[in-house]
């Protein structure tokens, strides 16, 4: 007996996907009420959603399947890096504050939808992601980097989410509350 039927087969799309992150959301986990139906954030509440801007190239979320054939077992390791320059009296007093708290990221792709809108994926929904690595660093040469590099990862028993459309702005569906900070 089959444990889990198909649904559908893909074709090759169109080469029109763009890589990078351009924005993460953080929300801390104890705060977050999510509603996912097939794998998309439908309905979402918290009291604020922490923006935190990024360059180019300074920021990526994977997930990684970890599968054991001998356990019959699933689960889905969840982790985004970011990279922030200069090093700051506020950044080192907030990240005493993530470094304490499960959180739930949402991160805002360059990737577009169907609207024209650009893609957000939620992270770490059901267990919540943690600060787990992370340096903060300034080199010895003038052009050398200054600033931070954090590592949350979590696991989760389901992939990560996609977020349902939006109109104007990230999280401004009619089912969502929150604020963007």
């Amino acid at each position: 007996m089959a444990c889990t039927t198909l649904t559908s087969g893909r074709s090759i799309d169109c080469r029109n996907s763009a890589g990078g992150v351009k924005a993460l959301y953080f929300v801390p986990f104890n705060e977050a009420t999510t509603v996912r139906v097939d794998g998309e954030v439908t309905d979402f509440d918290c009291t604020n959603l922490y923006k935190y801007e990024v360059k180019r190239g300074m920021a990526s979320i994977t997930e990684t399947i970890v599968g054991s054939t001998d356990n019959g077992s699933v689960y889905y390791t969840q982790s985004c890096n970011l990279k922030l320059h200069k090093l700051t009296k506020r950044d080192q007093n907030e990240i005493k504050l993530l470094a304490g708290t499960r959180l739930v990221v949402f991160a805002e792709l360059n990737q577009t939808v169907a609207g024209g809108n650009n893609a957000i994926f939620c992270l770490g929904a059901d267990n919540g992601l943690e600060l787990n690595a992370g340096t903060n660093t300034s080199g010895a040469g003038l052009g050398d980097a200054n600033g931070y590099d954090w590592t949350l990862d979590g696991q989760e028993l389901s992939p990560m989410s996609i977020v349902a459309d939006y109109t104007t702005d990230p999280f401004d569906n009619t089912d969502f509350t929150g604020t963007v900070v």
